[in-house]
Formats: C-alpha cells, structure tokens, sequence
C-alpha cells in the first residue's frame, strides 16, 4: 500500500493563504450582500437596512422586471451579448496587429506610430466633436454601430500594454529564425506570435468584454430607439421610470410605491451575473498561454 504523505506547510504558506482568504471574502460577500438585498422585502430594507439574515424575503423586484419588461430585457440582452462578442472578437483582430508592429526593432516609424497612440490616451477634441463626428459624418447615430464603434474598439491603452508584452515575450531570434525558413511575416504573426501570446490576449479580451457590456454612454448619447437599448441603457430607463412614478405616487398621496431600492439591487445582479460567469472559462487560457515555451535567454 502506497503511503500518503501529508504536505506540511510552514507558517509563511498559512499566513498568505490566511491573507488570500481575506481578499476573497472581500470580493465575494459584498456581492453576496447585493443578492441578498435584492429579494429582501423593500420595507425592511427601509426599516433595519442591509442585512446577510433578512426578516423578510420578497422576489417582487425581480417579478417586475420579468413580466412587466420580459421582452425589453431579453430584447436589451441580445443586444448586449451581440455587441460584446463582436466588439471584443474584432478588438482583438485589430489590436494586437498594430501593437505588433510597433513592437517590431526593425520598423523604423515605430516611435514616431507609438507616440501617435499615446498622444490619443492625453487628448482628445472632446464630447461635442466626438458626437458630431460619429452622427454626421459617419452616421452611426440609431444603429447598431453606435454601440461598437465609438471609444471601445480601439482603445490606445490596450495597444500599449500589448506592444510591451510583444517587446518582452517574442524573442527577436523566433522571427529571425522563421524568415531563415522561408515565412512570410502574416505566418510570422498568426503561427508564433498569436500563440505565444494567448495570456495577454485573454487578459486584454476579458477587460474589452467588461468594457463593452458594461457600457451606457455610447446608448445615451448614439441611441434613442427603443429597440436598440443594450441592458445597460435599458436598466437605466427603467429605474428612471421608478423614480418618476413614485414621485408621482407620492404628489397624489397614493399608498402604493415601486420598491425602488430592491429593484435597484436586482438591476444590478441581472447586469453582474453573466460577465462573472466567463471567468473561470478564462482562466484556462492564461494557464495554457503561460506554459507555451520560446526561446530561452
């Protein structure tokens, strides 16, 4: 019978995963909190506050949201789920080419290209050009499009840190050694450089991804048809709706009041839960990229 040896962890080990506890307890139970808030009863949320062991359930917030606005948020989720995985696929195709070559030595304009893109991240001509731009010039205004394209395709910052990972990561001696075999510089890039480059890929993917779904300005400024609210720009509108119809409530002296707080709290989980749910599918990558080898120095 094989023996099984138990690891032994010295204080050092226990002190940090004591530390790492911590900081997960600190990510997850505000989240927790929210959950909870949002099926506690909008009385008791007024009366004791916020509690992890709440008095009284209610799941009237999120029974408001599915029958009264079922279509509108299904509609808004579509939406939101279309322009993020196309904002991010084509993100990451424009991206990363231009950030490979401006980490390429032999590219003589490299400098002169890189400041250009970090020019862009400390000015800009401001709201009103930017919006005359998109509406009149390319005409975006009402269309899908006014929600890809404006700020989050191409986003110089993301360029940056990936030009600094090419920089570091890709030996010059893999490219030498592939032109020496005959390899043109698209197979260069798509062959070698794409797969040494999965962890950044991923992490850079992971913070477009965010960014896209999480977005409401462009909906607010590009988009007044009702149809082409992202979740966002929809859950906004609703809770504008709220706050209007309880003022109104409350001029009339009627009784009865929308729970504007555990709505709040519910609007809030349906727009958190889904992006959270693709991070552990992200995890494998950035394990799978880091183990990728090159050229050793």
């Amino acid at each position: 019978m094989a023996e099984v040896r138990l690891k032994r962890f010295s204080f050092g080990q226990l002190f940090l995963c004591m530390i790492l506890m911590l900081f997960s307890l600190a990510a997850i139970l505000p989240f927790l909190l929210l959950v909870i808030s949002s099926v506690t009863s909008e009385e008791v949320l007024l009366v004791n506050g916020y509690s992890y062991f709440p008095t009284k359930l209610s799941f009237y917030s999120y029974e408001y949201l599915f029958t009264v606005n079922l279509s509108s948020i299904g509609r808004a989720y579509g939406i939101t789920v279309f322009i993020t995985v196309v904002g991010t696929t084509l993100s990451l195709m424009i991206a990363p080419m231009m950030a490979y070559v401006l980490s390429r030595r032999d590219y003589n304009k490299r400098k002169v290209m890189t400041f250009v893109v970090f020019f862009t991240m400390l000015f800009n001509g401001g709201l009103v050009p930017q919006y005359l731009m998109w509406t009149q010039l390319f005409g975006i205004k009402n269309t899908i499009f006014a929600l890809l394209f404006p700020n989050l395709l191409f986003n110089g910052f993301f360029v940056l840190i990936m030009k600094s990972y090419f920089t570091l990561n890709i030996h010059p001696a893999l490219i030498e050694a592939a032109k020496i075999d005959g390899a043109s510089e698209f197979y260069i890039y798509r062959k070698i450089v794409m797969p040494l480059s999965l962890p950044i890929l991923a992490t850079i993917g992971l913070m477009v991804g965010i960014n896209y779904w999480n977005d409401w300005m462009n909906g607010l400024y590009y988009i007044t048809k009702n149809h082409l609210f992202s979740l966002q720009n929809l859950l906004n509108r609703i809770l504008v709706t709220i706050r209007f119809l309880n003022e109104f409530a409350n001029e009339m002296r009627l009784d009865k009041e929308l729970p504007s707080i555990s709505i709040r709290m519910a609007m809030a989980v349906i727009g958190t839960i889904p992006i959270m749910a693709l991070y552990p599918f992200f995890q494998k990558y950035f394990v799978k990229g880091i183990s990728l080898g090159g050229v050793k120095g």
